[in-house]
Formats: C-alpha cells, structure tokens, sequence
C-alpha cells in the first residue's frame, strides 16, 4: 500500500494581486476560518511516512482546495468580489496544479497496481456557533467502502491503545461524503484507493503548533496500521 499524505488549508496565504479583496478583513485570515491550525505541523510531522506529500498554504479564503469547482463555497465572500478574470486565473494557477498533481501521482501509482492510502490533514475549530464539539480526533470516510471502513476502525483502535482516553469519532464533525477532494478521487478511482480526512480538534494547537503527545499518537498508531 502506497501511503500519499497532503494539508490542503496548511496556511493564510494571499498572493499579493488578490490582497485588495482582503484588506479590510485582514483579520479573519488568522483565525480558524483563514486556514486549519496545526495543521500543516500534522502534515510535517507525519509526510516522512508517506511516498509522496503535498501541501498547500494559501488561505481557503481565496479558494477552497478541498471544494469542487461547482461548489457555492469554491470562493469565500471575499474573494468572490473579485472579477471574472481574476478568478479564472486563481482556478487555473492554484486549484488545478494542485489537485491535478496529487491525482496524477495517485494515477501513477494505481496503473502498477498499487493500493493507494491517502490521508488528508485538516483540524477544526472546538467551539462552532456556541456549540462545543465533542471529539479530540475525527476520521472521515466513506461507510460504505470496505477498505476505508477496516482501515478508520483498525485506526481508532491503534490512536486508543496508545491514548486510551483519546476520543476519536467517525465522519465527525463533518461527513466523510460530503463534497471534497477525497470524495471526488474516491469517485474517481472506484478501486485501489482509500480516502481518508483526518480532522484534529484545534484546542491542542498552540501558536499553529499541535500538541506534541498527538503528534506523537498519530504517528505511531499509523506506523502500527500501515507496517
């Protein structure tokens, strides 16, 4: 099993042609809305894993990487001010080079007959609308495949061994079907590929770092599953 691993909100970025749609709203670009926190420390800390890794860390307030292109939320309301043009060309330098360059490889590797694992590392807000969110760790698949249903159980169980008080939830806070980019490389490749979001609370993130004892978690809980 090929083992690929990408952050697709590692960052805030804005690439300064675009700055003017967020010069009055500098200040979201820093909260959980502007990128995931911790996220991109994840993604460091366990790509040595993987055979091959992609990040990206311009801010989903510019473009939403892990949207569809017909999504309504493809472009925030602040980019969405921008023109046409300008739009058309953040598609084309940014959405597509990236999405494109995880499912050639991923392509790649599926043509030799490999399995494919993909885990995409994103972290949620703890409290959402006056809502706190119940889960230190979600794990977001698809139910009905087989192969991503054995894997997020075989997970939960290692992330437990080693934490037991560790809560770890499936398709929570979000639906593992829900439009995404795993969702659309499952819809995709029908076989030999496994999608699976990891979602992290962001009340073990501290300065954009996450904690160290989760990072260490997911890391060997992985290392037991994959090896």
């Amino acid at each position: 099993m090929k083992l690929i691993i990408t952050c697709e909100h590692g960052g805030n970025e804005i690439p300064s042609q675009y700055k003017k749609a967020f010069k009055a709203h500098k200040h979201v670009l820093e909260t959980h809305r502007g990128f995931d926190l911790g996220a991109l420390d994840v993604f460091e800390y366990l790509k040595p894993l993987s055979v091959y890794s992609k990040s990206s860390t311009t801010s989903r307030l510019l473009i939403e990487l892990n949207r569809s292109l017909h999504h309504k939320q493809l472009f925030s309301e602040y980019s969405r001010a921008l023109s046409s043009k300008e739009k058309e060309s953040i598609i084309s330098t940014i959405y597509v080079p990236y999405r494109n360059e995880i499912e050639s490889k991923i392509s790649s590797y599926i043509s030799k007959k490999d399995t494919v694992l993909h885990l995409s590392i994103h972290s949620f807000t703890p409290t959402l609308n006056g809502v706190e969110r119940n889960c230190d760790i979600g794990l977001l698949y698809d139910s009905s495949h087989i192969l991503e249903k054995e894997f997020s159980a075989e997970f939960k169980a290692q992330l437990k061994t080693i934490t037991p008080n560790i809560n770890v939830r499936y398709n929570y806070p979000y639906l593992g079907k829900a439009d995404g980019f795993t969702t659309y490389l499952r819809q995709k490749f029908k076989q030999h590929y496994l999608g699976i979001e990891i979602e992290i609370n962001q009340k073990y993130s501290n300065s954009n770092q996450m904690s160290q004892h989760i990072k260490d978690t997911l890391l060997v809980a992985l290392k037991n599953v994959i090896y």
